[in-house]
């Protein structure tokens, strides 16, 4: 099992601070979809989560949203509104639920290095067993039909890599600007389809997508990468914001589309 946090320090960079995202916070306040929190058991644990419904008249196919190093913020929040908005089930859970005093999370913890101490400090098996947890309560939602994927950025999208060598039932995989797992029996684990997404400007994360191409096929598997050139790390969230650079800008909106294009075939 490869590294829970690698290189944590630099998944700051080119980042904007996790709570300046006002504009993430009126998303929510604003959009006509029903959000939600819920938490989702598994033995002592209890894993707080936001989950957004899409107004459709069938069952959606449901998203994994991982959140980035910052922990569940606004911003991961309006990504499942969005995902919603586009017909999908998106659920994105607090991993960091229960690292504070009295069994806060994210929130809680009040942002900055307390959260990344903590992110730091999480276990690899534990990270599985919530998402696993989250896996089969949102799979087993009446308005489900029961196919669901997993997506996540920067920290997330590393976990989201790692997760998919853990459960063979993901029909899916979206890693934005994460690692791939380093090891061919990691890999070998995989069952489903892997499509990444990363940054020009991002050498750290990008640089290794030739390695995670190699080993994937090798292992026969599909991984299908995209690098958006000119794009910084976590241009996902730094493309939406009010002040966001055109390159950013424009591998966001080219980000979604493709995002939105591979879901439909799900």
């Amino acid at each position: 099992m490869n590294k829970l946090i690698p290189f944590l320090a630099t998944a700051l960079v080119a980042t904007i601070p996790a709570a300046a995202q006002e504009w993430a916070k009126a998303r929510l306040e604003n959009s006509p979809r029903h959000l939600e929190w819920v938490k989702v058991k598994h033995g002592e644990r209890e894993v707080n989560c936001s989950i957004a419904y899409p107004e459709v008249k069938d069952k959606a196919t449901a998203v994994i949203v991982i959140h980035e190093i910052f922990g569940l913020t606004d911003w991961v929040r309006s990504v499942t509104d969005q995902l919603a908005e586009a017909g999908y089930i998106a659920i994105a859970p607090d991993l960091l639920s229960g690292s504070a005093t009295n069994g806060g999370g994210t929130a809680e913890l009040g942002g900055g290095d307390a959260v990344r101490k903590a992110i730091s400090s999480l276990k690899p098996d534990q990270v599985t067993a919530d998402l696993d947890a989250v896996f089969e309560y949102v799979s087993k939602l009446p308005s489900c039909n029961g196919k669901v994927v997993v997506a996540g950025f920067c920290w997330g999208g590393t976990q989201t890599f790692r997760y998919a060598t853990n459960n063979k039932k993901l029909k899916a995989a979206f890693p934005f600007y994460g690692t791939g797992p380093e090891k061919a029996d990691e890999i070998a684990r995989i069952e489903c389809s892997v499509f990444g997404f990363y940054a020009g400007n991002d050498n750290r994360v990008t640089s290794t997508v030739a390695k995670s191409a190699e080993l994937m096929k090798a292992a026969k598997k599909t991984y299908e990468p995209v690098t958006y050139e000119g794009a910084g790390h976590g241009f996902m969230r730094a493309g939406e914001a009010p002040d966001a650079g055109e390159a950013n800008k424009k591998a966001r909106g080219e980000a979604w589309q493709r995002w939105k294009e591979l879901l439909k075939k799900i």
